[in-house]
């Protein structure tokens, strides 16, 4: 395939950025700082009973007027679509508060109005909350669509540290999974087949230095939590400067959009991930499989899998769709005989045996 000549890029970055404890309570003071007055505000199911009184009394000492509210409880194309071109035309920002449903409805609205869309992430479970992609339902399908980076992403640790185990986990998973996706993309680019971007590849492997240079690998400590987050926000800067998915997304997350599409029971997208991130490791014969393998190890990922494995039939189903999901899109699953070195690793290889098992 023949490209034409690079051209000159406008790289977007979040324009209000503030990470730390005690930030929800400053919501108020960071608009008003950048000159919004009147927001349409969309809440994650459950969470405005949690949070709204400390967002409400910051929005009113600064003045800041919500015309349109909404609780997100739907995702699909076709309703947000319908709720964006529906909104009062006054709006000065989009914002969402929560995990993925209601920060990706957010931010289409504010991709389809041209709008600033503010995400304030209640966990880190996948680098969503700052990439320029959002997970929607197409034809009753979950589609990565196109959308743009966030004008601004405030995340308050205080919030963070309140979530369940398992976002963590799903968080780290999908971290770990630019190791695959790199190498994916960098074997894409010799083969013709995609343009690598040695920028954006650099700030995807700085953003794995950045998560685990410092500290222990207790999931449970602030600073992982810290480091976890400013990573995951690294990554989604990473996709925009190439332009692509392709510096946090590969093989893997072809297993994964997989098994959403067969499972009856999907796992977290982060947990699906990982353990397909190690599976594309070991199939890519990967000079970093040694160090994703201690980084599971040490933080309790794989245990934490065990604990609720998948199913061996699902999977062997993903492995066999997962190439087929993106059209002219080669990873190290579009090599010949790929299929069944999956099927004999996750049978052989004891730490995907116990994490994939057959239901009798």
């Amino acid at each position: 395939m023949a490209y034409l000549p690079y051209p000159n890029k406008q790289i977007n970055i979040p324009y209000l950025l503030k990470i730390g404890e005690g930030k929800l309570p400053k919501m108020g003071r960071y608009l008003v700082d950048k000159n919004f007055n009147n927001i349409a505000l969309f809440w994650g199911e459950g969470l405005e009973a949690v949070f709204g009184e400390v967002l409400n009394k910051s929005l009113q000492t600064y003045g800041i007027n919500i015309l349109y509210k909404q609780e997100v409880r739907f995702i699909n194309i076709e309703e947000v679509t319908k709720v964006a071109f529906n909104l009062p035309n006054n709006i000065e920002a989009i914002i969402g508060i929560g995990g993925g449903k209601a920060l990706d409805f957010a931010k289409y609205c504010g991709y389809l109005l041209k709008m600033p869309f503010i995400s304030v992430p209640t966990s880190t479970s996948n680098d969503g909350f700052c990439s320029p992609n959002c997970s929607l339902l197409v034809d009753g399908r979950r589609k990565s669509v196109k959308a743009g980076i966030p004008f601004g992403v405030v995340i308050d640790l205080d919030i963070i540290k309140r979530c369940p185990q398992v976002y963590f986990y799903s968080g780290l998973g999908d971290m770990m999974s630019k190791i695959t996706a790199l190498w994916d993309w960098k074997k894409a680019s010799q083969k013709g087949m995609a343009r690598y971007n040695d920028f954006s590849a650099l700030m995807a492997y700085n953003s794995l230095d950045l998560l685990f240079i410092k500290h222990s690998f207790d999931i449970n400590s602030t600073e992982f939590q810290r480091s976890l987050t400013n990573s995951l926000l690294i990554s989604g800067i990473a996709m925009e400067i190439a332009g692509t998915s392709r510096p946090a997304s590969g093989s893997e997350h072809l297993i994964s959009h997989a098994l959403d599409a067969i499972s009856k029971y999907p796992k977290m997208h982060g947990l699906q991930v990982g353990v397909a991130t190690y599976l594309c490791a070991l199939l890519q014969e990967n000079s970093s499989v040694e160090n994703l393998r201690e980084v599971f190890f040490k933080t309790g990922f794989f245990e934490f899998v065990k604990q609720n494995p998948f199913d061996y039939h699902e999977y062997v189903d993903a492995l066999r769709m997962a190439p087929s999901i993106k059209q002219d899109y080669y990873t190290v699953l579009s090599e010949k005989d790929m299929f069944q070195r999956a099927v004999n690793l996750i049978e052989r290889d004891d730490i995907l045996s116990s994490l994939i098992k057959k239901s009798f």
